[in-house]
């Protein structure tokens, strides 16, 4: 029965959702009265370099995929209804959409249908018409195609505003033991042309300003958390050495959800773990705004995050020998490694000190989070935390009440 490109929507915007390049807020709510009537069409939202946020329509070209990767829930021998759009019915939707006003881009991924080239070929067919033929100059985010051409990988990055390679696992060993049909290298070769292929049209634009722009967005990934025994150390680590090598804009982490039965994956029998991907996330804001490195949040002696603490926070109470730092001497470099204190604050604070003394009160003024940071300052010499700096103290201090002891204080 040939499926109406509604129904393929339904299907290829749900088996997006795994996908976590940006947040899903596809909503289900019908009715007869009132304004408006929504529909789980994927639409999802992400934000340009000036802060603007946008909607876009996140969907996948097809889910009827060659490939068996264990964690997947399109992996070739899953039971589930699959649908294909040719890249017209993609362009369609685009258009129709974006005439209504739901969106104001396009996030665009796929299964492998068939072989990389053949995938990647409609991918870049349907950047071409939405570009060239309709004039479409909305945001496009689009996920390249490990093994295929890199010609049709250049294209679409002519076309397109961001682009991404899921690597999916952190390790080779993970990689060859839940998707065996990839290869480590060929995940990371279209990563690397990209980054080549920014820094050429970068150095074409100082010599024409007429040049086009290679994904002037920049490129991110996506990583799975939780579906083999990783350590925080090594999927950190992984990270780094990912932003280093190839300028990556933005890593995302997705919790593991157990989708599938494989011998090869986790018995999850409670939540993803969403917590672990929190701190991971903290800590690649660590990484990329506030002079952190890999090595200093965690070890191979302490290779996963505390759960009870952000990592900035159990960072500290590793070094209690650097503090407390008086406010009105340390260096920007080292307010922000303050708990409490963000980019924000220290630039607040540095702005300040140029016209007199930054006091406790002052604190308070520029919102610095002082239930943390007053264990690890001091202003004017003075010390606000009012208990020992011992990091058993602290820690005891800023964790929450269980609710019997709480009760016990209320009686």
């Amino acid at each position: 029965m040939r499926q109406t490109i509604l129904e393929k929507l339904s299907i290829l915007s749900d088996a997006a959702k795994y996908d976590v390049s940006c947040a899903s807020s596809g909503v289900d709510r019908g009715g007869t009265k009132g304004v408006g009537n929504t529909t789980s069409a994927g639409i999802c939202h992400t934000w340009t370099g000036d802060g603007r946020c946008v909607s876009l329509l996140k969907i996948l070209m097809t889910n009827d995929c060659v490939y068996n990767c264990a964690y997947c829930l399109n992996r070739s021998q899953n039971d589930v209804p699959r649908a294909s759009c040719l890249p017209e019915e993609i362009v369609e939707l685009t258009m129709e959409f974006y005439r209504r006003n739901y969106i104001e881009g396009l996030f665009l991924s796929s299964a492998i249908e068939k072989n990389p080239d053949h995938t990647m070929e409609r991918m870049v067919k349907i950047l071409d018409l939405l570009r060239n033929t309709y004039g479409f100059y909305g945001y496009i985010h689009v996920k390249a195609i490990p093994g295929a051409n890199p010609l049709l990988i250049e294209q679409a990055g002519y076309l397109a505003d961001r682009m991404s390679v899921n690597i999916e696992l952190p390790t080779k060993e993970s990689l060859r033991l839940l998707a065996p049909q990839k290869n480590h290298r060929a995940l990371l070769m279209p990563m690397q042309q990209m980054k080549h292929a920014m820094i050429e049209s970068k150095e074409n634009r100082k010599k024409f300003r007429q040049a086009p722009k290679f994904t002037p967005g920049g490129q991110s990934t996506q990583m799975i958390i939780g579906a083999t025994e990783d350590s925080d150390y090594t999927i950190l680590h992984t990270s780094s050495a990912l932003y280093r090598q190839f300028s990556l804009k933005r890593i995302y982490f997705s919790a593991y959800v157990p989708i599938n039965t494989d011998k090869n994956l986790p018995a999850i029998t409670s939540a993803p773990p969403l917590l672990r991907e929190h701190r991971l996330y903290q800590a690649d804001w660590l990484l990329r705004y506030y002079h952190f490195d890999a090595g200093e949040l965690l070890t191979p002696e302490r290779p996963n995050f505390d759960l009870d603490f952000d990592p900035k926070m159990i960072w500290a109470l590793n070094h209690i020998e650097q503090f407390p730092m008086e406010i009105n001497k340390v260096s920007f470099e080292e307010l922000l490694r303050i708990p409490g204190i963000g980019v924000t604050s220290a630039y607040k604070i540095l702005a300040q000190r140029k016209v007199k003394a930054v006091s406790y009160e002052d604190l308070q003024k520029m919102r610095v989070s002082l239930k943390r940071a007053k264990y690890f300052i001091t202003c004017k010499g003075k010390y606000y935390g009012g208990i020992s700096m011992e990091p058993a103290l602290i820690r005891s201090a800023l964790l929450p009440p269980k609710e019997g002891e709480q009760l016990s204080f209320l009686l």
